[in-house]
């Protein structure tokens, strides 16, 4: 059994060699932010598709790092965009709670709160200007003593997560599990 496992493995060998590496790269949208792979699919997107699509972020990102979920969102635009779907038809919003409330702060409040210079300004401003709506749960906000004053500029404020999920469901926003 132990020669028919590792003569199936070594047989294996050619295959994966031979196998293309994806390669990623940025845009068309976000050229610093959100990589994605060309794939060759099956899965075809139906003409005329309207992508109204949420994101809901609580865990913050690691000092110096971009918070995972703000990348997500990117890169789902740029792969979406690549994909030749028309911008007009992708529609994101970013739902902020929890720990991840300070990732969309001002430098003064994120240099008070954990120090250091928030890396996630700039991609924030970069998904704002694309129309990626950014919203954060004014409970968690008000839990961490963040004000609408320390957000960075074009991120909302509102009543609570629950209620922009309420609200975003209700004009026809799905929930990205990822």
């Amino acid at each position: 059994m132990r020669f028919t496992v590792f003569t199936a493995i070594l047989l294996m060998f050619p295959m994966l060699a031979n196998a293309e590496t994806p390669v990623f790269s940025m845009g068309p949208v976000f050229e610093k932010f959100g990589q994605v792979a060309d794939v060759e699919t099956d899965f075809e997107i139906p003409t005329g598709t309207q992508f109204r699509v949420s994101f809901d972020v609580a865990k913050g990102a690691n000092e110096g790092e971009h918070n995972r979920t703000l990348v997500s969102a990117a890169r789902f635009v740029n792969m979406h965009a690549r994909a030749s779907a028309p911008l007009d038809d992708i529609d994101v919003a970013i739902v902020v709670h929890g720990k991840a409330v300070l990732d969309v702060t001002n430098p003064l409040k994120y240099e008070d709160e954990i120090g250091g210079d928030n890396v996630n300004r700039t991609l924030v401003a970069a998904l704002i200007e694309q129309g990626v709506r950014i919203i954060v749960c004014g409970q968690s906000a008000a839990h961490q003593n963040v004000t609408k004053t320390d957000l960075l500029p074009g991120v909302e404020m509102a009543l609570s997560a629950m209620t922009a999920h309420a609200v975003l469901q209700r004009d026809g926003y799905t929930l990205n599990p990822f």
